[in-house]
């Protein structure tokens, strides 16, 4: 039976695990930070979000970092400044939350669309083009939270916290989304940051219910790993896409500043990641 064990402990709130570059890239919302865990157990830090949150991070088209802020998306240079990759202003006046980018370039962005702990509104998804533009493609998400595009780029799924469930959209040739389904009922719970693996099948994490969930489309449970700790996010990597990456906290301890209860946990599981993001 797959457990998950600690792989880097004394971190903050940890969110968005990525892999990319034959390495592991997280944000660490305790010190603002994005971080990359080298597979010598060494971390480097890719940057500093001074006075900002970095929710999440992608690659961009052409293998640039980007990094999404309460100022918006932003990329990082060689050199380690940011800029900003995508003006955000106008489309909501609340967080943004996450980000997946497509094998075309398509950044994917989404809004809870209310402030966190406050009263309840549906949030949007918005697109940013590789050429800058931006657009809402969506709306009407209970809480949207971790998303994934199949590597054919055919399809987005994101995941709906509130309502207790994965929605699919079908992606056009621009980047527009249609066809709005329940890729799978989740039966009440509250599904996180996801991750894909090459059979199809979802992996969401959860805070509530402290776990990782393999789900197919449809619905069916195809595994369960607990964990003792608050599950955020998780991300398939490793040499052969076989090791699920977990960020995880106390919670809601996490939430209080300065707690180091983060940590990034992992495991052995049967089926590989797609190979993208990667």
């Amino acid at each position: 039976m797959a457990e998950f064990r600690p792989l880097l402990t004394d971190l903050g709130l940890v969110e968005a695990p990525r892999w990319h570059d034959d390495r592991l890239v997280f944000s660490d919302w305790g010190t603002r930070a994005v971080l990359a865990l080298e597979p010598d157990g060494r971390t480097e830090t890719l940057a500093t979000v001074d006075g900002m949150m970095p929710f999440c991070t992608d690659r961009g088209p052409d293998g640039q970092l980007l990094i999404l802020t309460e100022a918006g998306l932003m990329a990082r240079q060689p050199n380690g400044t940011l800029s900003l990759y995508a003006d955000l202003d106008g489309l909501s006046d609340y967080a943004w939350n996450d980000i997946v980018v497509d094998g075309r370039g398509n950044s994917y962005v989404n809004n809870i669309g209310f402030e966190f702990g406050g009263e309840f509104a549906p949030g949007l998804i918005a697109l940013v083009t590789p050429d800058g533009s931006v657009r809402q493609v969506a709306d009407g998400l209970a809480f949207p939270n971790g998303m994934a595009v199949t590597p054919d780029n055919s399809t987005l799924i994101v995941a709906e916290s509130y309502g207790g469930v994965l929605t699919a959209y079908d992606i056009d040739d621009e980047g527009s989304l249609s066809g709005r389904r329940v890729w799978a009922d989740l039966a009440g719970a509250a599904p996180d940051g996801i991750c894909l693996d090459a059979e199809g099948a979802v992996w969401f994490a959860e805070v509530p219910g402290q776990r990782c969930v393999r789900v197919a489309e449809g619905g069916e449970v195809r595994q369960t790993i607990e964990s003792d700790l608050a599950c955020f996010a998780c991300m398939l990597g490793g040499p052969e896409r076989r090791t699920l990456y977990v960020t995880a906290a106390a919670w809601p301890d996490a939430m209080t500043p300065g707690s180091r209860t983060g940590q990034i946990l992992h495991t052995t599981v049967g089926v590989p990641g797609t190979g993208w993001p990667g």
